[in-house]
Order: C-alpha cells, then structure tokens, then sequence
C-alpha cells in the first residue's frame, strides 16, 4: 500500500480504501492528504500501474470509482470534495518505488524533528531501502533518512528531470 508515515489516522483509513481500487483499475496510490475542516478536501495523487502518463480521463475514471467507495465507506463525516491528480514532474517521494526511480534526481526533503541540527534537507536522491532514504547533499555529504522521520520529499523541477519523465512517442 501507499500509506506514509505522514499519513494520519483518516488518510491512512483513505488509502486502505482506495489503492485497492485503484489496483483493479490498473493505478497506483501516491498519496491522499485530506485538507481543511468545515467541508474537507480528499486529494488523492495516483500513477498508472504501467509507467506510461495519466490522463484526464483516467482521473475522471478515478474520481468516480474513488468517490463511490469513499461513499460506501464513509470515514468523513458531513460533506467533502475529492481532487484526483496524477505525481507529475515534481512529484512527491511517498514510497520506496519513488526513490529509487528517481535516483539521480535533485529532491527537498523535510523530516518532523532535526537531525543533525537540521530538518531541511536538499540533495541528489540516491535510493532507498525498507528503512530509509538516502541524499547527497551539496556538499558531498550523504546523508540516510528513515522513512518514517520524512514529514514530506518532493523532486525538484530541473531540465534533466522533464527530460527523464517526457511522454516517450509510440513506435509506428
């Protein structure tokens, strides 16, 4: 599943309801965040299972089916408002799959408590493990942090990295 250590009690309940959901639509959960109090936001960020670009249409597919399951469940009460999203280019690092994919990339981390005397970290991703992430800082430091220390990691936009996630044309 794509539960982060950031993920609260609903938002870990959300993405238990919707990734298999979107499994059997042929996505992959990124992340649900769930926004504001009165009338919640769920935002949900999703990836097509097979690597290729998500569309428009898949995310109407994937509001439609997330939003009946979410009703069926029903773990918020009152009104709410779902936005379904692909990663994109500067996507969020929520998974170990996310790290390593990257690696060679330029991401910001930021952990919950400092480490190191920092909680702000920016750096070229070089992987993960099932136990942490790990960067090397600008000055050639490479720095190991566990996952569940990452309040949030984002890649940063840079030519190299359009270059790398750029819809590749189909062979004719």
């Amino acid at each position: 599943m794509a539960s982060t250590s950031s993920e609260t009690g609903l938002e870990a309940r959300l993405a238990a309801i919707i990734a298999p959901r979107l499994e059997l639509l042929g996505f992959e959960l990124v992340r649900v965040a769930v926004l504001g109090r009165e009338r919640p936001t769920v935002q949900v960020m999703a990836d097509r299972a097979d690597g290729s670009q998500i569309t428009v249409e898949d995310c109407e597919q994937i509001s439609h089916d997330v939003s009946a399951a979410i009703d069926v469940d029903d773990p918020i009460p009152g009104a709410w408002t779902l936005e379904v999203s692909s990663a994109g280019i500067d996507r969020p690092l929520t998974r170990i799959k996310d790290w390593n994919r990257f690696a060679g990339h330029l991401a910001r981390v930021e952990t919950f408590f400092p480490q190191n005397g920092r909680k702000r970290f920016a750096g070229v991703v070089l992987g993960a493990d099932n136990e942490a992430a790990r960067l090397r800082l600008d000055d050639g430091l490479e720095v190991m942090i566990r996952h569940p220390d990452i309040r949030r990691a984002k890649l940063v936009l840079t030519d190299a990295l359009i270059e790398a996630t750029a819809a590749k044309p189909l062979a004719n």
